[in-house]
């Protein structure tokens, strides 16, 4: 058990779940940056970007001298500062900034369009936005519009030389006093990935990344001080944000990010130069590096100790290679934007590749029918969940708020079933699914299944009516070799279908594409596809 002062949370992790005691007046800048200053952890590295590393000392500073900044540019308690950068140490300063000084930093991913920041900005109504100096032009027409000023901000980059948020920080204090923020104030938004629409703005509060840190990061992943944690997912999502800050920040441990695409080859190179021990990606990601690993990258990659997947269901074929390559599990769970992290997971020794696992202690877990009442265990129902890292809610989307977010409980909107040995199995999203002459079918199903076949690198299923206006599975396929596309695959593909799954399952038509359209964090945009077919 652990108290500083009343300004910390009390945790033992000891007690089964975790015992986490966040004090009314509270403040998660302190928590994550400060204690670790205080508690002596000042010297040890912090955090690892493409141009340096710092120590929690010089992060604490730079996070008040950011705080200074933002103040002075006109964000005050509660206003918004929109954050539209790469993670490294200015998203880092900035974003623990915002929350010290009371302010409500809003990460968004910096390689949208002028018509999705246009969207953004209207939404979030921010009183300061930081941004890269070439993506000024997206922005000021949009800024000019807006009802209340917003100052921009830029910040270094190799092609434009200094920003301005470089030259303020230099003059700024490096001492900053905490606002006086209470645990159930809002500490930050995060949007969510646009896979089924138009991005909502998810309110999350102080009192919530340190549950998530303990519960997961600590109590599932086993995180602690000597670790060296790299994800692939930028700190603009959720899963990236406990990745590379609050899981590593809670216990004195070690960040490494990178601003560069996360392709296979430049995560390897990053893996090489900076050995952590930890690495969290997403599925494609690991499929892709299972696609270039040579012997010598299978060497680099079995120093590691624990390998993390989430963002989407982690296919059985790719978590077998993956551990069979490298030695190392891969740690598959489920996390939503509204919960901030992982409540559903597998457990280090205890992977059940094909399942997203066992439920976080600390959390709960139903799955319910459309009336919203709790099917057996095999039946396939809604997930829904409930724990202290849930969302406020949806900002300004107050019908939207009341469907997801039902007294304690939130549901996701993923379809599963909770097989003898009560570990979770995916079957597709609530909206995904499809019905077949009657009966429910998972595209996920389908999808594990053509991904097996030596000819497919991905793929994704949709509905699509046929002749007589009933539905059926149609498989979009990006083939290992293109030039193999054509009359003789698709028989292929549906041979291999009908071989391994029920009749009524097999795709009727499969059509290739050199790539699926995917969000930023690599999910499928089923509704591109859909669109495609006029649906």
């Amino acid at each position: 058990m652990s108290d500083q002062g009343g300004l910390f949370a009390r945790i033992d992790v000891a007690a089964d779940p975790p015992r986490i005691e966040v004090p009314r007046l509270y403040n998660a800048a302190l928590e994550f940056i400060d204690r670790n200053v205080v508690e002596g952890h000042g010297k040890q590295i912090a955090l690892i970007d493409d141009d340096g590393c710092y120590t929690y000392r010089e992060l604490c500073q730079r996070v008040n001298q950011a705080g200074h900044v933002l103040r002075a540019a006109g964000a005050g308690m509660e206003q918004r500062v929109l954050l539209c950068l790469d993670g490294g140490i200015d998203f880092a300063s900035l974003f623990w900034g915002a929350i010290k000084i009371g302010a409500v930093p809003v990460p968004v991913n910096p390689l949208l369009t002028q018509d999705d920041y246009a969207g953004l900005i209207n939404d979030s109504r921010p009183r300061v936005l930081v941004a890269h100096p070439e993506q000024i032009s997206h922005f000021k027409s949009t800024l000019f519009q807006q009802p209340l000023p917003c100052r921009l901000l830029t910040v270094d980059t190799s092609r434009c030389g200094a920003g301005e948020l470089a030259r303020l920080m230099a003059t700024a204090p490096v001492e900053l006093k905490a606002a006086a923020t209470t645990a159930d104030d809002t500490a930050f938004w995060l949007y969510t990935s646009g896979s089924t629409g138009s991005p909502k703005a998810v309110v999350h509060l102080h009192r919530s990344l340190i549950q998530t840190a303990v519960l997961c990061g600590q109590n599932v992943l086993g995180i602690g001080p000597s670790d060296r944690v790299f994800s692939a997912a930028k700190m603009f999502f959720a899963y990236g944000l406990g990745n590379s800050m609050s899981f590593p920040f809670a216990v004195g441990a070690t960040s490494i990010v990178s601003a560069h695409r996360p392709t296979a080859e430049n995560v390897l190179a990053v893996i090489d130069e900076h050995r952590p021990t930890v690495f969290c990606g997403v599925p494609t990601l690991y499929h892709n590096l299972l696609n270039i690993v040579g012997v010598e990258e299978a060497e680099l990659l079995a120093t590691l100790r624990l390998y993390v997947s989430a963002g989407e269901p982690l296919p059985e074929s790719i978590g077998q290679r993956w551990q069979a390559l490298s030695g190392c599990e891969v740690i598959d769970g489920l996390g939503t934007t509204e919960m901030l992290q992982t409540f559903l997971s597998n457990r280090p020794g205890q992977v059940r590749y094909g399942t997203t696992g066992v439920v976080v202690p600390g959390y709960q877990i139903k799955v319910v029918n459309s009336m919203g009442t709790a099917v057996a265990p095999g039946e396939v129902g809604e997930l829904m969940v409930a724990g202290p890292s849930a969302g406020a809610g949806y900002w300004n989307r107050r019908a939207q708020s009341i469907r997801t977010f039902v007294g304690p409980w939130t549901r996701t909107g993923d379809q599963y079933f909770v097989g003898s040995d009560h570990a979770y199995r995916y079957c597709g999203r609530s909206d995904d699914m499809l019905k077949v002459g009657g009966i429910w079918v998972s595209p996920y199903e389908l999808e594990s299944l053509l991904i097996r076949h030596p000819l497919v690198a991905e793929c994704a299923v949709v509905g699509q009516p046929d002749a007589g206006g009933l539905i059926k599975p149609k498989a979009f396929v990006v083939l290992k070799d293109s030039a193999l596309a054509g009359d003789g695959a698709v028989e292929t593909l549906q041979c291999f279908a009908r071989e391994h799954l029920a009749p009524y399952k097999y795709p009727r038509w499969v059509e290739f594409l050199d790539e699926l359209p995917r969000t930023a964090t690599g999910k499928v945009r089923r509704y591109r596809l859909r669109e495609q077919l006029g649906l």
